[in-house]
């Protein structure tokens, strides 16, 4: 990892420490522990995918950054728009991404269903049932990849999802992320991956 990314990261504790006092979008017990919690639960989803130079992605329902900020710092030569309903959140996303010098990062205070254009996977960490999420976002994936996994949808969920998955009816893959972090934290938390003609 580079040495500039490195300093990224290093400043997003001050900042959110910073903003949380402003606006709660990290709860107070939840602060502490913002790199395990937050970043590195973020970073999961780039332990399934090295997304190429170029590729689009649309973090939906964000709250303070999360997957987006992140991924965006991991990845600089990827574009990432972070959506959000509530302004007040967005406003410290783009506090953040420009306090980091951020360039990848557009943030938008919206409602999915309003945002128009093409991604090549939609992020998000437990914003809403996966059968609803689909259905606010199915019209955004485009339909050409460029990367190793088909565009799709790379979800960030925890605890029992059988009811969740079984509404959806899409042919997904869950990984769990404790096989890449040891953390405790982790335990039965989930990626849950699939493509548009799962």
């Amino acid at each position: 990892m580079a040495d500039g990314m490195l300093e990224q990261f290093k400043q997003l504790d001050n900042l959110y420490r910073n903003w949380n006092t402003k606006i709660n979008v990290i709860s107070r017990k939840d602060i502490d522990q913002l790199y395990e919690r937050h970043v590195l639960h973020s970073l999961a989803i780039s332990r399934m995918i090295s997304f190429k130079p170029g590729t689009r992605i649309i973090d939906v329902g964000t709250g303070g950054g999360f997957p987006g900020i992140p991924l965006a710092i991991l990845f600089p030569e990827v574009q990432f728009l972070l959506i959000d309903a509530t302004g007040k959140k967005i406003k410290v996303v783009q506090a953040v991404a420009e306090a980091i010098m951020l360039k990848n990062v557009k943030a938008l205070h919206a409602r999915v269903e309003d945002v128009q254009g093409r991604f090549d996977f939609v992020v998000s960490r437990a914003v809403a049932p996966l059968n609803t999420l689909y259905g606010w976002t199915r019209h955004l994936v485009s339909v050409e990849s460029k990367n190793e996994l088909p565009n799709g949808w790379l979800l960030l969920k925890g605890g029992d999802l059988d009811e969740e998955l079984h509404q959806l009816k899409k042919k997904v893959k869950l990984t769990a992320v404790s096989d890449f972090f040891e953390e405790d934290y982790f335990i039965g938390k989930f990626i849950v991956s699939f493509g548009q003609a799962g």
